[in-house]
């Protein structure tokens, strides 16, 4: 017997979702509301420069296996750029008001392949680093379900470290991993990033770039391949509610009042939108209890555009300023361009993109003035910024970019599996064990496939293992 599946929701949730079942002869069709797919990972043109633009920067790292296996089976893995090497901007001597330190990993095995890197960190003292290395063997060890309820911040202090190493490394690494501040990060979060990214494995920390703008990495070769399976794909589709009979769903019914009927369901929506789409009657269910009080944090990008390069780095982290991350869009399109990509960039303008995530502070700053001060930043960093000229800026907030790993919010995230037998869940806010990540995304939309195959009577391994953690992290971290 023949099964339909409905998806609502395209993202990265309801795509890998889609990609799973379509390679398992499952029928599908996508509903997406928006004229595009991709969810929050999205593009728009700059009419100024004529290019498009990300809303927000997305990258991806070696743990993430699943996102990986996805970009693998529909064929998006060579629109990514892998970096073998991290370039910090910290805090200078007394000569030098910055110095660049640069992380890449050693022969020696994990979890000792980047020590050799960070013992060199040059805007950490001894005492910062000796404290650092013993923090981080402290978090490796700890049992998560003892700590949920406690911030990072806190557990950080409770266990000596240094102001300077919570300011330089700890909060640096999170904000950039979680889009929070440690002040609003649980402690199992944290642990998550540090062992799966840092302890357990030599490649869990590489971190991949996309060449392409986003709606390009989600566009046409994505959907060609879907609609090659079978995948019925409708964009400005949107889903008004779904349609339930004598406990099961029956149909979805769209804005304009049509309704699709099929055999299976899943609801691959942002946290916020998905009890509206419920009935009344489900919403207060205690499986669903804690959607609602989910929290979000903004990612704000700002996007400038200069008439001579002011850098020929790839990629920059910054280290106690506003400015976290710097993109140098100029040079990642080119990187495409020499694969025989269709696009190119302007070699009149050089485009760069500085991400600043947990980005509240923004609030009530004019466009103007963040450019500016992200400017002046870039100047302090490299002074030929001062030489060059500003031609275009942009900045963009996603209010909602990501759900906050507060402490307790596991409790709050529900299964992939819903009270409907035949309605599955799927986004980055369900409980996939990890935080608001492409990974989190895509596991849960493995997840959700797995229940529909169970469903249908039929056994599948979809999800992927994590990267093996290393003889020697077992044994020194006992992970």
């Amino acid at each position: 017997m023949s099964s339909k599946a409905i998806i609502v929701g395209g993202g990265l949730a309801g795509l890998a979702t889609a990609a799973a079942l379509a390679e398992r002869d499952v029928s599908v069709m996508l509903l997406e509301s928006r004229p595009r797919l991709g969810g929050r990972a999205s593009s728009f043109g700059d009419r100024t420069t004529e290019t498009q633009i990300d809303n927000c920067q997305h990258v991806t790292m070696g743990c993430c296996t699943n996102f990986q296996h996805f970009c693998r089976t529909v064929g998006l893995s060579d629109l990514f750029r892998r970096e073998l090497e991290l370039f910090f901007i910290g805090p200078g001597n007394s000569t030098a008001t910055w110095h660049c330190d640069r992380l890449t990993a050693s022969r020696l095995p994990a979890p000792f392949h980047l020590f050799p890197a960070f013992s060199k960190i040059s805007y950490l003292k001894r005492q910062d680093k000796f404290q650092l290395a013993k923090g981080l063997k402290a978090l490796a060890a700890i049992n998560p379900n003892l700590t949920s309820e406690k911030t990072i911040e806190r557990w950080l202090w409770d266990n000596g470290q240094t102001a300077t190493a919570i300011e330089r490394f700890w909060n640096l690494v999170l904000v950039s991993a979680l889009g929070e501040t440690p002040n609003r990060i649980s402690v199992p979060q944290a642990q998550k990033v540090f062992v799966d990214a840092f302890l357990a494995n030599r490649s869990g920390w590489e971190v991949s770039i996309p060449v392409v703008p986003l709606d390009d990495l989600y566009g046409l070769r994505l959907t060609e391949w879907l609609a090659q399976r079978g995948v019925t794909i409708r964009l400005r589709s949107g889903v008004q509610r779904l349609l339930v009979d004598q406990g099961t769903v029956v149909a979805v019914e769209l804005r304009d009042g049509q309704r699709l009927s099929a055999n299976h369901f899943v609801v691959a929506v942002p946290h916020h939108l998905v009890l509206s789409l419920l009935p009344v009657s489900m919403r207060t269910h205690p499986q669903l209890a804690g959607v609602n009080r989910l929290q979000s944090a903004p990612i704000a990008s700002v996007h400038l555009w200069f008439d001579r390069p002011i850098t020929t780095l790839p990629h920059a982290v910054f280290v106690n300023r506003l400015s976290q991350w710097m993109f140098n869009r100029s040079v990642l399109q080119s990187v495409r361009d020499s694969r025989g990509g269709q696009d190119s960039h302007d070699d009149k303008m050089y485009y760069y993109q500085i991400v600043i995530s947990a980005a509240r502070n923004l609030a009530g700053l004019s466009q103007r003035a963040v450019a500016a001060e992200v400017t002046r930043e870039l100047t302090e960093v490299w002074p030929e910024t001062a030489n060059s000229q500003l031609l275009h800026s942009r900045l963009i907030v996603e209010h909602q970019a990501v759900f906050s790993p507060l402490p307790g919010v596991d409790k709050l995230r529900p299964i992939q599996q819903s009270p409907i037998s035949n309605l599955q869940f799927a986004g980055d806010w369900t409980a996939t064990g990890w935080p608001a990540t492409m990974e989190g995304a895509v596991r849960s939309g493995y997840l959700a496939a797995e229940n529909i195959l169970r469903n249908l009577g039929r056994t599948a391994q979809i999800l992927q293992p994590d990267l093996p953690t290393s003889l020697l992290s077992k044994l020194v971290l006992k992970l």
